[in-house]
């Protein structure tokens, strides 16, 4: 059994070791249906607001922002707009996460989770990285969300999708997991109108949790 850390993954390096391979078509059936629903997510003005006066200063300084200071000013702000806290289900940030993957033990720190539970992360569903302004030598924050995407898989028999998201600066990408395949959809530009559609597929995502993998 070999040993590795999200951080030690490429993409490639997964495609690889997992067999799995990326699906690049926008309308992949587990993606697009994410989205078609998140478009019927309506907006009240009390979140329009709040998602304006969150994306204000994104906008003046979110391009200088450190991990931390976009992570706490701007991304679990969102998610708490999102109400996805409840006795059931629970929002957690840099928890561990560790589970056979083939012959590998994977294992890492995951910045965002959304997991059965409200004290602690019972049985994960959608797993977040990076908060980082830019790539650097810290890892790819595709690569480390797909890697814990497949340790909660397996920890699931790989029955049901995974849902993912990685951040890098401004922009946000979700992903899907479906048994050997994963897409990962177009950039969403967090300082621009898109900020709505982050926000609906949050919601929608919410949905599908509490609706098809619970």
């Amino acid at each position: 059994m070999q040993t590795a850390t999200f951080k030690d993954w490429t993409l490639t390096k997964l495609d690889n070791a997992f067999g799995i391979r990326q699906i690049l078509d926008m309308d992949y059936p587990s993606l697009k249906k994410w989205q078609d629903l998140a478009q019927t997510i309506e907006i009240s003005n009390y979140e329009q607001q709040q998602l304006l006066d969150l994306q204000q200063p994104l906008k003046w300084g979110g391009k200088g922002w450190n991990e931390y200071e976009l992570e706490n000013k701007f991304i679990s702000p969102i998610f708490m707009v999102a109400k996805f806290d409840d006795r059931t289900i629970g929002y957690f940030l840099e928890r561990p996460l560790k589970g056979i993957v083939g012959d590998y033990e994977l294992s890492g720190i995951v910045d965002g989770m959304i997991a059965k539970g409200f004290r602690d992360p019972d049985k994960p569903f959608f797993c977040m990285h990076e908060y980082k302004r830019s790539v650097d030598n810290d890892g790819q924050p595709d690569a480390q969300a797909l890697a814990a995407m497949l340790v909660v898989q397996a920890d699931n028999n790989g029955t049901k999708p995974v849902y993912g998201l990685y951040i890098v600066g401004l922009i946000w990408n979700f992903m899907v997991l479906n048994g050997k395949e994963y897409c990962i959809s177009q950039n969403y530009d967090a300082s621009r109108e898109e900020i709505f559609d982050i926000f609906r597929m949050l919601k929608a995502l919410k949905h599908i949790i509490k609706t098809e993998l619970m």
